[in-house]
């Protein structure tokens, strides 16, 4: 389970299954409930509604804009106090089911995965640290000094896991999954930094130019005079 109920958008995205593309829209277009985010201090998502935004974004295929909206207007009335308090905790109970004429929906299938992409995240953030006393501060594995965006960065360049994992003896595949999906909900600041990772296509580079001696053409035969 998630420690904080204040999500990030890019921990949003992460929970709610969406981009922080989606994230942004979602508040800028309000298409949530006022007390279900805030941007006040920085943009800021209750946990309770990532179903509702993984649902207005995912149903997009089935459901109209108009129904969509509507659809979370009522799911957003059984998102009461109490289960606000404690997103997913209940929520397996509550009925999630709305009847509307011929249309059907439930928001069921959207809790249950947004509850699990929660607790994920929740273990990928208690599986990494920022001590300032480790690289500076910079986000590393916990018990180790190995940076997760360094790791998440060599995944995403498409490196077999098996290279990664022999690159690193005290890392398993669970702690390298953990610290891409941290990676991914609280990206890096700044430049990239270079892998520690080497591709197995790199070559070896020299920054010094070496100039080339400029050959002089050789003539041949004699010039004709002049006239």
């Amino acid at each position: 389970m998630m420690a904080a109920s204040l999500l990030t958008p890019n921990e949003a995205a992460v929970v709610a299954g969406v981009t922080l593309r989606d994230v942004n829209r979602v508040i800028d277009e309000r298409i949530l409930p006022e007390r279900l985010y805030s941007v006040a201090d920085g943009r800021r998502v209750h946990l309770a509604a990532c179903p509702l935004v993984g649902f207005y974004v995912r149903a997009a295929r089935a459901l109209t804009a108009e129904e969509r909206l509507a659809l979370i207007g009522r799911f957003s009335e059984r998102i009461t106090a109490p289960l606000l308090a404690r997103p997913f905790e209940g929520w397996a109970e509550a009925d999630w089911r709305v009847d509307d004429d011929f249309l059907s929906v439930s928001l069921s299938p959207f809790v249950a995965d947004a509850d699990t992409r929660g607790t994920r995240l929740g273990a990928a953030q208690a599986r990494v640290t920022e001590d300032p006393a480790i690289l500076g501060g910079m986000p590393v594995v916990r018990g180790t000094r190995i940076p997760v965006h360094d790791l998440a960065a060599s995944v995403a360049t498409g490196l077999p896991r098996e290279r990664i994992l022999a690159a690193y003896p005290d890392l398993d595949g669970e702690a390298l999954d953990l610290a891409v999906l941290y990676a991914e909900a609280h990206p890096a600041r700044g430049r990239p930094r270079r892998l520690s990772v080497v591709p197995p296509d790199a070559r070896p580079t020299d920054d010094r130019t070496i100039a080339r001696k400029r050959r002089k053409a050789k003539v041949t035969g004699s010039a004709a005079p002049c006239v």
